[in-house]
């Protein structure tokens, strides 16, 4: 079994990887099959660092190759392997261990989001931080677990608490990604077109105005005034684009001909 003591990190979307980023070490994996899809979890979050304690089946493994697919040269041939956990955590000052049950040790619980916002201000003060994922069957041993900093539980239905490897490993490289990334939480998706300005707004409201007072609509007088201010209310709350403005004085335009004519 060869071991790899210093981790040389891939390019990964053009952008060089770098040792700031958590080690996800997989103690004891049984099936190549599952180490090849938790290499891919770990890649669809830009996580590329990948350590192997006693791998049951041995290293390589053509399993963990084929589920892999395209995390395989970025993830699976630059992970080390090691014949005991205290040689893959060895150069790491912070280590967690992730684990679906109670413990009767004296550690704290983070959920995957607290663990990953810890590991994220760790490793600005320049940690090495290993997250310990346990063997299929039954998970990490109480001696694993004894060297962690800190434990991860998600919090999963407690009827139905078991999570496969790659599902585990998943959950954490997503809360990785989303303690570096600057994506916003909600975007509005233009299609081609961008979003109306005030002076676009303020016209489609004056002819909707214009055409509804000549219909009749602000009916009695009295309550007129009340009636356009809820109407330009309305535009104004609405996301519009350029493309809805223009639809809506050509629906307005359309209903008026058929009306003349």
């Amino acid at each position: 079994m060869r071991v790899v003591p210093e981790y040389q990190a891939p390019e990964f979307l053009g952008m060089p990887m770098t040792d700031r980023q958590p080690a996800f070490i997989l103690v004891r994996p049984q099936m190549g099959e599952n180490i090849g899809a938790a290499a891919r979890a770990m890649l669809n979050f830009g996580l590329s660092h990948m350590r192997l304690v006693d791998p049951r089946d041995g290293w390589p493994n053509p399993r963990a190759v084929a589920m892999a697919s395209g995390a395989a040269g970025r993830v699976l041939d630059h992970a080390g392997v090691f014949s005991a956990l205290p040689e893959a955590t060895a150069d790491c000052g912070f280590v967690f261990a992730t684990t679906a049950r109670g413990r009767d040790l004296t550690k704290p619980v983070m959920t995957p989001e607290r663990a990953m916002e810890h590991t994220r201000a760790l490793m600005a003060t320049g940690q090495k931080v290993a997250v310990l994922f346990g063997p299929e069957r039954a998970g990490l041993q109480n001696e694993d677990v004894a060297r962690a900093n800190a434990l991860i539980s998600v919090p999963v239905n407690p009827d139905f608490p078991s999570l496969n490897l790659a599902q585990a490993v998943l959950l954490c490289a997503y809360e990785w990604r989303r303690q570096i990334d600057a994506t916003p939480p909600e975007v509005l998706a233009l299609a081609g077109t961008e979003h109306a300005v005030a002076g676009d707004v303020a016209r489609l409201a004056d002819h909707y105005e214009e055409r509804l007072q000549a219909a009749g609509f602000f009916f009695p007088d009295h309550k007129a005034p009340a009636m356009k201010l809820t109407l330009r209310n309305l535009w104004s709350r609405m996301p519009l684009t350029r493309a809805d403005v223009q639809t809506l004085h050509g629906v307005l335009r359309q209903l008026v001909r058929r009306q003349d004519g």
